[in-house]
């Protein structure tokens, strides 16, 4: 049996060095994770983690660049979040004095968070539907049409019969 590649189109929007552990987001990236656009969006304005307006950011950002680009022609409500997650990005590491002349560490970690967006089952079905069905012009069109074009056309009939 011969396998199959089909070419799975996505639309990516990242994040890199937000200050927030990404373990933190990942509770929220969990959340949102196979979800339609609206959806996500709904999840994240009512979470109450602060790091939910910068994935919220990234959605946003994410679901621009699909329909922003002319080859896709993708709308964002039948977009479906194909992947998010959050991945750890460089620490700063600062120190604060502590009792007999000791030091603590602190760290602060950054995280890069990536969401990766692709058309929903029921919008590809319903592009292939559209696809496949017969191109027909709108009656009101032709009409308009007709009637533009019938006075131009009974007098140059009425001039060939004359000659």
């Amino acid at each position: 049996m011969a396998a199959v590649e089909t070419e799975k189109r996505i639309v990516r929007a990242q994040a890199k060095y937000v200050h927030s552990s990404a373990r933190k987001a990942r509770l929220v990236t969990d959340l949102i994770r196979g979800r339609s656009v609206p959806e996500a969006r709904t999840i994240l304005a009512f979470s109450d983690r602060a790091i939910a307006r910068d994935i919220e950011r990234v959605l946003h950002s994410a679901v621009s660049n699909a329909e922003s680009r002319p080859d896709l022609l993708w709308n964002g409500d039948d977009l479906l979040v194909e992947t998010a997650y959050a991945d750890e990005g460089p620490t700063l590491k600062r120190h604060r004095a502590r009792a007999r002349g000791r030091v603590g560490r602190i760290m602060k970690r950054t995280c890069h968070i990536t969401v990766e967006l692709a058309p929903s089952p029921a919008a590809i079905a319903a592009a292939a539907a559209a696809a496949a069905a017969p191109k027909r012009a709108p009656r009101a069109a032709k009409k308009s049409t007709t009637e533009t074009t019938e006075p131009a056309e009974t007098p140059t009939e009425e001039t060939e019969s004359e000659s």
